[in-house]
């Protein structure tokens, strides 16, 4: 799968930390970058493109505007330094909204609800490719983990540990921005320190479940959740 995407923002420097941001990602090819919205108009007049990284207070042609005018509108992620017109641009269906400076972090995220949206939305895609994630593993390298490879997700404080069917990793994230980027009828948080794979789970006893023989407790709060998705899957 290879993502087409273009920039279109006034701003030089956010326009490099976008680029900077794409380097170390897989399957998303930069094609173009326009420091205003006419050019980029014109340009998606004569080519397909999957998704643009938009600014909004641009000169000659707003970011809304630009939107508005689209007859086919590719996937659409807002980059600005204004965090008030978050829910006009909702209302114009973009896919997320990105406040300046872009941390790293949440720009995976963003990236990541790119990839699932494509693995949704296009039957080839879903038949060819297998429901993955990005996560970065060490400052320079993004690593592509599989979902159906993931058995657990473990809270040490700031970080995560990620066991795989053959791998374990070590990511700066919280449990609760990692979990909410993972499929909710495949996953499933039990604890306050484990999110886990609801079908690598082979028994539930008492308030723990046991995958790869290895026991995880359920928190008290999660315990009547966990066993009606458990009974229900």
């Amino acid at each position: 799968m290879k993502i087409n995407c273009i920039i279109i923002d006034d701003e030089p420097l956010a326009i490099n930390v976008i680029k900077s941001h794409l380097k170390e990602i897989q399957d998303i090819h930069l094609v173009q970058t326009f420091n205003n919205a006419i050019d980029g108009l014109s340009f998606l007049k004569e080519n397909k493109i999957d998704l643009i990284f938009l600014d909004i207070n641009m000169p000659l042609l707003d970011g809304f505007s630009f939107i508005k005018s689209l007859e086919e509108k590719p996937l659409i992620i807002i980059t600005t330094a204004h965090s008030e017109f978050a829910v006009e641009s909702y209302n114009l269906d973009v896919l997320d909204y990105l406040v300046k400076p872009i941390p790293f972090q949440r720009f995976i995220k963003s990236i990541n609800k790119v990839f699932r949206t494509f693995s949704t939305a296009n039957k080839t895609i879903v038949t060819t490719e297998r429901p993955s994630i990005f996560v970065k593993i060490d400052k320079k390298k993004m690593k592509k983990i599989y979902l159906d490879e993931i058995l657990v997700i473990e809270s040490l404080k700031d970080y995560l540990k990620i066991s795989t069917l053959s791998n374990k990793f070590i990511i700066h994230q919280t449990l609760s921005s990692f979990t909410e980027q993972l499929p909710s009828n495949n996953f499933i948080r039990i604890h306050r320190s484990y999110t886990v794979a609801i079908d690598k789970i082979d028994t539930i006893e008492g308030n723990s479940v046991e995958i790869g023989n290895i026991r995880y407790t359920i928190g008290r709060s999660y315990i009547d959740e966990v066993k009606r998705c458990i009974l229900n899957s």
